[in-house]
């Protein structure tokens, strides 16, 4: 027994309110790894409604990696929300009609932020809303009903609307160790062997891993 597929949608078939969001994302603009999970009682495998503004013609990616952890009510906005602001107005005439499509809407005219993008075990607290071009690194922790406007370190805490950076998880050497050691590439097989070291709170353990 190595653990859950992380080919099903739930991995607790007894909690249906947890989802492996990677099976039940249909836009190939959201890339998701293994094992990351949505957490929802009013419907996890819609996840996908959770993210928004997302449209094709800007072709902006929201990618999530492995072992990650997201609370209920988390929305990420993406570049499609964004509004014209070197102009007169930042009203969206373009995308109405009868004659106000007229005018194109140029990309480069908007405050494109790039892709969002979400590191390894990453755990999003509940009602977290995520701006666009946002970068999170592995390991953060994101408190609940925060507002997360800029990027955040590998192995932060952080929270707040704006958000602002709360404190290390560990010192650098530890921090270091860990963004090199990548546990979440190990196997299955490997991952249940270290269990007991990986949910310790000695953190010395996870250095006697071979």
């Amino acid at each position: 027994m190595n653990g859950p597929d992380p080919k099903l949608i739930y991995p607790n078939e007894k909690i249906k309110q947890v989802c492996f969001i990677k099976n039940v994302i249909k836009n190939p603009n959201i890339i998701v790894g293994d094992y990351t999970y949505y957490d929802d009682k009013n419907g996890a495998e819609n996840f996908e409604e959770h993210v928004t503004h997302h449209y094709d013609f800007i072709g902006d990616k929201l990618i999530i990696s492995r072992f990650c952890a997201i609370g209920r009510g988390v929305e990420f906005i993406m570049n499609g929300a964004n509004h014209q602001m070197n102009a007169i107005t930042t009203y969206p005439f373009n995308i109405m009609s009868n004659g106000w499509e007229r005018v194109p809407m140029l990309l480069e005219n908007l405050p494109i932020k790039g892709d969002t993008v979400l590191g390894n075990d990453v755990w999003i607290g509940q009602n977290v809303t995520i701006m666009p071009g946002v970068k999170i690194g592995n390991g953060a922790i994101v408190a609940a009903n925060s507002v997360v406007a800029k990027d955040i370190p590998a192995y932060h805490i952080a929270g707040g609307n704006p958000i602002k950076i709360i404190r290390k998880r560990f010192d650098d050497e530890l921090i270091g160790y860990l963004q090199s050691l990548k546990w979440w590439n190990w196997s299955p097989e490997k991952i249940t062997a270290n269990l007991e070291i990986l949910l310790s709170s000695d953190l010395d353990r996870i250095k006697q891993i071979e």
